[in-house]
Parts: C-alpha cells; structure tokens; sequence
C-alpha cells in the first residue's frame, strides 16, 4: 500500500513537469498554444452536440456527427490521460471539479457502446446531453473567468449575511402580510406569503396574488424598494473583490499539490495548502 501512495505522490521531474506547465498553466508559448488549441476543441464539440439535435442535419449528415464525436471523445481521453500522468496525485484531480467535468465528457460516447437501444431503458440519446458539460472546462483556460471565479469566492462570506438578511426580511413581511391580507385575498398561509415576498423583493411578480388592503400595498411597495437596493449590494461587494484583484499580478501559477491557480510571481509556497511552489515557468512579455 506505502508503494502505490509513493507512486501517486511521485514529485514531478523532466517530462512531467513540463508538460505539467502546458496543460495547467498558461504563462508559456506552449501552454497559451494548448490552452487556445483545447478551446476550439470544445467549442468545436459543443457545436457538433447542438447540430445532431436539430433533425434535418441529424439525417443528411448523422456519419459525419458520429465520426466528429468520436474524433472529439478521442482527443478529450488522451488530454485525461496527460493530466492524469502530470500531476502528483492522480486520484486528487480526478475527483476535482474538473476532473470530474473532464469524465463527464468523456463518459457518454462510451457508455453509448454499452446501454442497448431498448425501449424499456433511457434512450442512448439522453446520454448526449452530458456533453454539454465540456463548455464548463472553458472556465479553467480563460483568464477572465478564473477573475471572475476568485472575487466571487472571495465574496461568498459577505453574500452569505446579505442573504441570511434577506431571509429574515422576506419571513417578517411575508407573515405581516399574511396578516393584514388574509386567506380571502390569496394569502392562503405564511410559506405563500413568502413566497409572494421573494418574488416581490426580485421584482418578478407574483401574477396571481395582489396586494388588495392600502396597507397591504404600502408594505409591497417597501418591499419592492427593497428589492432594488438588496440587488445591487451584491454586485457592488463583487465589483469591489474584481477592482482589487486587478492590482496583483494574474498568472497561472498553480500548486502542484492541490492544484490551487493564481498564485503570485514570486510566491516560494501554496496560499492554499502551504505546500512549496514549484520555479514559475513564464516567458517574458515581447517588447
């Protein structure tokens, strides 16, 4: 057992390390190469999953689609396949976010060889709608996203007591309103009172059930001011992390321990796990 957990946690040296640098960062020629190249190829994939659903293309062009799918399911294994291989611990990424949406799109193609066209059983083409995951591996290979991902995590704690204050709003005004309306104006219970509050408080309307009494519409009236002034603090809070992160330096840089990404230039251990930094693998901007 000490002999496989060595072997998964074998340190990273020649050839894996550098193709750990193409395919998990991108502060290189090779990685920007490969991480431009694996884009196209998942746009490339989705495009062909959207184009076999339509019925008229399916028929005139359905050999073509399958050997594309199968040209595509073939490129997405050997990239697990190298990640697989590149990083410290295999099992570690392979139950990850995206090592999991990297199966996922892998999965399906094969598990169509398996499950017969049985009407009994799901239809095969229930299965191709999980290739639709690809085009969530396209937050891992564009810088935006990654910005985009860092100040909402960053942001989750201030969000999380927004929305717990959101919450004790929208339980007080649904049972006053509850009360002053009445079940002979819709607002049968307190669950469907505030129901009418959530969907008050995000300006989407409730349709069917209405304020009646003036002081019933009084308090939907707060409540919709409310509703204007609660959306715009989270995007504020975010807005803020975003306008901060602008101001270090955004790489690539990732552990090869846990896998965390954008760590700074000159960072010698993880911010994440505390584990030591590999040498930052860059080329310098041309002039």
């Amino acid at each position: 057992m000490s002999n496989v957990k060595s072997a998964l946690g074998k340190p990273l040296a020649g050839w894996r390390t550098q193709l750990y640098a193409i395919i998990f960062e991108a502060d290189t020629r090779a990685g920007r190469r490969f991480d431009q190249a694996l884009i196209a190829i998942i746009l490339s994939s989705v495009t062909v999953v959207m184009l076999d659903s339509v019925r008229d293309i399916n028929v005139r062009y359905h050999q073509g689609l399958i050997l594309a799918e199968w040209l595509f399911t073939f490129l997405f294994t050997v990239e697990y396949l190298a990640r697989l291989l590149c990083v410290r611990y295999p099992f570690r990424y392979a139950v990850s976010f995206y090592g999991v949406i990297d199966l996922l799109a892998l999965l399906p193609t094969y598990l169509a060889l398996l499950v017969p066209e049985v009407g009994v059983l799901i239809d095969v083409r229930i299965l191709r709608l999980l290739r639709v995951f690809r085009v969530f591996k396209l937050t891992a290979y564009v810088s935006e996203y990654q910005a985009l991902g860092l100040a909402l995590r960053a942001s989750v704690r201030k969000i999380m007591v927004l929305l717990a204050a959101v919450l004790m709003i929208v339980l007080v005004m649904g049972t006053l309103m509850y009360v002053v309306e009445g079940p002979e104006n819709g607002f049968t219970s307190i669950p469907t009172a505030v129901y009418w509050a959530i969907t008050t408080m995000t300006t989407v309307g409730f349709g069917d059930i209405t304020a009646k009494t003036d002081l019933g519409r009084l308090i939907a009236s707060v409540m919709m001011l409310l509703g204007w002034g609660t959306l715009a603090v989270p995007t504020g809070i975010v807005t803020a992390e975003m306008s901060y992160a602008r101001h270090a330096p955004a790489t690539t840089r990732t552990c090869q321990e846990c896998l965390a990404e954008g760590h700074m230039p000159d960072a010698h251990f993880c911010r994440h796990c505390g584990a030591c930094l590999p040498d930052y693998a860059h080329e310098r901007p041309q002039v």
